[in-house]
């Protein structure tokens, strides 16, 4: 009696969750699917706009310090802030890419030939094509209140995997769980086609909602994480400025950073932006996966003193939940063939919505049908009995 009431519940959740933010959820999943594919396409739009990088035969790459002046010189006078970070060439052929605020703009991205130390030019990150997409998937274009409610979209998303696993068929029968009746009626194809594409994708769309709610509210879940894992919270990391000195040279901090992951390749940078910020650079060592890696070393600017390091080849139990979510999220945990899974996972929420918008409507009109048969048969009986008195 008892899972014959939770199932009803869950069948309620399930519909009318489902019918409530289906539509943004479509939204979601198809700038979701574009994104999977992100880096590959945002590549072939900044070659075709800023010109191809030719390789020369040394493959030198010029010095970071290099490309810093040569865009603090480009943007003195644009310049809000200091330069935010730069992104290292990952292949041969991909530019430097420093990332700034404008006084005008919101980020701007400066790309940079990583053999000449030329800039190739430059594009507003927020009004770039990715820049959109993102902020679509992310936040419905509505900044702040729309990171909320995309949060809120994730949660829904998650209790309907919870509840669609529940109600799935195949709980009953296995092998009917996975099949799809195509010459069968249009209701009983609808109905499957909806099992079966919810069953199939439902795994790594429960791991899409949890990860896209956690970073809608980091601010929340974050500390529930490093609670949850036994991993203490670290604390925040400030610069001491020290009287009539100046920051460090870039090159001295890269220096110390290297002296505590000699092997590991720089990946990226991220400059402060307050006199008491800290100085982090990204590193992958060649055993770490991901495109830039998980290592990370966070620097005093004044004095170089090493304040904290993350090892990404061992990292806290809190470490590997939060370097675990972009790969579960875009579906890069096993290359192409995941990628392009993810791909279909981000369509089936227009397949779910359709599908269960018709069970929805069958279902109703079903129901109206019925009350209509009884109400004319009630009519009929009446009438009969009036002649028959």
């Amino acid at each position: 009696m008892i899972a014959v009431k939770l199932r009803k519940w869950a069948f309620v959740l399930h519909r009318y969750i489902g019918l409530v933010v289906g539509l943004v959820l479509i939204i979601i999943g198809l700038t979701g699917s574009v994104l999977v594919f992100q880096r590959e396409i945002d590549a072939f739009v900044i070659s075709q706009r800023f010109g191809q990088v030719v390789v020369p035969e040394n493959r030198t790459l010029v010095p970071v310090e290099l490309v810093l002046r040569q865009v603090k010189e480009k943007f003195k006078d644009q310049l809000k802030t200091s330069v935010r970070a730069i992104a290292i060439p990952m292949e041969p052929s991909k530019p430097y890419i420093a990332t700034v605020q404008l006084k005008d703009t919101s980020l701007t991205q400066v790309y940079v030939n990583p053999y000449l130390g030329e800039i190739m030019g430059s594009r507003d990150r927020e009004t770039s094509w990715i820049g959109i997409t993102l902020d679509l998937h992310r936040k419905f274009l509505a900044g702040k209140t729309g990171e909320a409610i995309a949060g809120f979209v994730a949660l829904f998303l998650f209790i309907l995997c919870i509840t669609g696993i529940g109600l799935w068929k195949g709980w009953r029968n296995l092998g009917q769980g996975f099949k799809i009746a195509w010459t069968a009626n249009p209701m009983r194809l609808n109905l499957d086609v909806h099992h079966v594409s919810g069953i199939v994708t439902v795994v790594f769309l429960t791991a899409i909602a949890f990860t896209g709610f956690c970073w809608s509210f980091s601010d929340q879940t974050k500390p529930i994480i490093y609670a949850a894992t036994f991993t203490p919270e670290p604390a925040k990391l400030v610069s001491k400025p020290i009287a009539k000195q100046p920051a460090l040279s870039l090159t001295t901090l890269l220096e110390k950073a290297d002296a505590v992951f000699p092997n590991a390749k720089t990946t990226l940078i991220s400059f402060p932006q307050k006199s008491n910020d800290t100085v982090r650079v990204f590193k992958k060592q060649a055993q770490e996966s991901g495109e830039r890696g998980n290592t990370r070393i966070w620097l005093d600017q004044y004095s170089g003193k090493v304040l904290q390091i993350q090892d990404g080849s061992n990292l806290s139990r809190a470490e590997m939940v939060f370097s675990s979510f972009a790969p579960m999220h875009y579906g890069t945990f096993w290359g192409i063939p995941t990628r392009i899974l993810y791909i279909v996972v981000g369509l089936s929420p227009l397949v779910l919505l359709i599908t269960g918008a018709n069970m929805f409507k069958i279902r109703k009109f079903g129901k109206a049908q019925k009350q209509e048969v009884r109400d004319l048969a009630a009519v009929q009986n009446k009438e009969e009995s009036q002649i028959h008195f």
